[in-house]
């Protein structure tokens, strides 16, 4: 039992690491760093990183196992699926949510509006953890298992998406809206509000993407030539 609890344990750990941005995309995934780390065998170790490859989560690269790489392809479409899922949850959630649910968002609301350091896979942790609550609210596992999925497909530089200047509190405010229109069993203003917040993700993200291929491009411009 031991050992299956080390599995699941490791597993569960690396996930929300990768998932919350505490694990950049490209940072490697050594079975004996782990293993010390965790303070286990490299068997379980072994099954949790084989896992997380199953799960899209990691790569194959020169040296072993990586936290999967951005693609720009793939982030893009993952927007694109997310916007009307998002949309669907929210308008779910205002009719479906219970005072508990009210209340939770409320809570995790108060406590990101009171947070000074701006640690980018602290951001990165608690907008998830605000996603899922709203989720939660929804009660529709099908959608919220949709949108677990397509975490994983976003996870890739998404504590960089919040770094953006002004992203965090454009955030917070979208969720204020929110709350507002949940607690008001107000589907339709909902709905607008995360397809709106949403859109704007897409449009942040794209606008990364670019940065970073000007910046590649630039390197490559730049780089001695034999």
């Amino acid at each position: 039992m031991a050992a299956r609890n080390d599995r699941e344990s490791v597993f569960t750990t690396l996930r929300s690491e990768i998932l919350e941005g505490e694990l950049a995309p490209g940072a490697p995934l050594r079975e004996t760093a782990l293993a010390s780390r965790f303070e286990v065998s490299r068997t379980p170790v072994r099954d949790a990183l084989s896992r997380l490859e199953q799960a899209g989560l990691a790569v194959r690269a020169a040296r072993g196992l990586a936290v999967r790489g951005v693609d720009p392809q793939v982030l893009l479409q993952a927007h694109d699926a997310r916007i009307p899922l998002e949309e669907q949850i929210a308008g779910d959630a205002a009719v479906h949510r219970t005072v508990q649910d009210v209340l939770r968002l409320e809570a995790l609301l108060d406590r990101d509006h009171a947070l000074e350091d701006y640690d980018p896979a602290e951001l990165a942790r608690r907008d998830l953890a605000a996603h899922r609550a709203l989720w939660t609210a929804a009660q529709n596992p099908v959608l919220s298992e949709l949108l677990e999925a397509l975490a994983v497909h976003l996870a890739p530089g998404a504590s960089a998406l919040l770094e953006v200047q002004g992203r965090w509190e454009d955030s917070l405010a979208s969720r204020t809206e929110m709350l507002r229109a949940i607690g008001d069993r107000d589907a339709a203003a909902a709905r607008a509000i995360a397809r709106s917040r949403h859109e704007a993700d897409r449009e942040a993200r794209l606008q990364l993407l670019r940065e970073a291929t000007i910046a590649e491009a630039a390197r490559t411009e730049d780089e001695p030539r034999n």
